[in-house]
């Protein structure tokens, strides 16, 4: 009865809500790629679904015209959460680093950014909402750390000013309030 009551007690204080789970049949219409072209760039990204049902995030890297990045956009209703809140997700990178952003507000300019590195193999890592600090256009903006109860947008970002492709599979994607 104790370890019953045990394994009660940690459902209760580890509540995950799945953001998104990517599978055969997932509709990822409301993920859209923004690319450095909106700048004049031309760097290229794509995303889409591989035949084992995994986001695949993948392009090229351009540093002409001032350009040097692409990015994955996925806008939703939203989710509560608050800066004690784990952004959870199982992916699959290159070996390189990405970026992970969030906005508390679609309508906010600005958004709350970490960086994470991948392995090269499937792996989880997880991102506390009260470490993403506020940026806006690549510059570290002078306010707080996220300190908001909601998320309304996630971005996946790659670009470390490099010309060069680059590929990130996404399995799943949880937030987790302790």
């Amino acid at each position: 009865m104790k370890y019953f009551t045990g394994l009660l007690l940690i459902a209760l204080l580890v509540n995950p809500t799945v953001l998104f789970d990517f599978h055969e049949n997932a509709n990822i219409s409301n993920w859209r790629i923004v690319d450095d072209v909106v700048m004049g760039g031309r760097s290229s990204g794509s995303f889409e679904l591989s035949p084992d049902g995994h986001a695949v995030f993948s392009g090229d890297i351009s540093l002409e015209n001032n350009g040097g990045f692409s990015s994955v956009r996925y806008r939703f209703e939203g989710a509560e959460a608050d800066p004690e809140s784990i952004v959870r997700i199982r992916l699959k990178g290159d070996g390189k680093p990405y970026q992970l952003r969030i906005k508390h507000d679609v309508r906010s300019y600005y958004s709350y950014q970490a960086d994470f590195e991948t392995s090269g193999e499937w792996q989880e890592i997880e991102i506390q909402l009260k470490d993403m600090y506020p940026e806006f256009r690549g510059n570290r903006l002078n306010q707080p750390n996220y300190n908001h109860n909601r998320i309304q947008e996630i971005t996946f970002q790659f670009g470390n000013g490099k010309p060069e492709s680059f590929q990130l599979m996404i399995d799943k994607i949880t937030l987790v309030t302790e």
